[in-house]
């Protein structure tokens, strides 16, 4: 199929995604155009520790002006390599550092209007270690069973898409 972009506006350029404005020519001729987010890429960690407990946190999310429970998950720096960012996303959510960092899987968020990909890693051999959260994080730290953790996917206690994603890399890693 060919499918030719055929314009390419920025409308606006931010911190963390720029967004466009593009047309599309389909393979038919029909033409349409998408507003699209331009987004360097992100990380998602899924912290164990050594007694089985998966690392969350609750982090207030200014879009939905809610404190949402999530796993530790950052946008990766131009030029830094995804395990990198993973590594400088725990220290500064949770405050732990990972002896072993693996990755388990890598997705697209929202095709449909975001170029933005995930990795999502496992980290285990947690040590404490922190980094200063950014200054635009309001974080607090919690952790819960492997077993509970899916029993409250389940419940719909688990609200954000990247986490119950993630959990599906994630299950066959993990003593259930």
């Amino acid at each position: 199929m060919n499918f030719i972009r055929t314009k390419s506006e920025l409308i606006y350029g931010g911190k963390v995604f720029d967004l466009y404005q593009d047309t599309i020519r389909y393979p038919n001729g029909r033409m349409a155009r998408f507003d699209l987010i331009h987004h360097g890429g992100a990380v998602a960690i899924i912290p164990v520790d050594a007694e089985g407990n998966i690392w969350f946190v609750r982090q207030f999310r200014p879009a939905i002006m809610e404190m949402i429970l999530e796993i530790p998950a950052g946008t990766i720096e131009p030029g830094e390599d995804p395990d990198v960012c993973a590594g400088r996303e725990i220290r500064e959510e949770i405050g732990m550092a990972a002896g072993e960092m693996i990755k388990i899987g890598e997705m697209y968020l929202a095709p449909g209007y975001s170029t933005e990909f995930m990795h999502i890693f496992l980290a285990r051999g947690l040590y404490p270690d922190a980094l200063e959260q950014d200054v635009d994080e309001y974080i607090e730290v919690e952790k819960y069973s492997v077993q509970e953790v899916f029993k409250m996917a389940q419940r719909g206690e688990i609200k954000d898409a990247k986490t119950l994603a993630a959990l599906t890399f994630v299950r066959d890693h993990l003593d259930m």
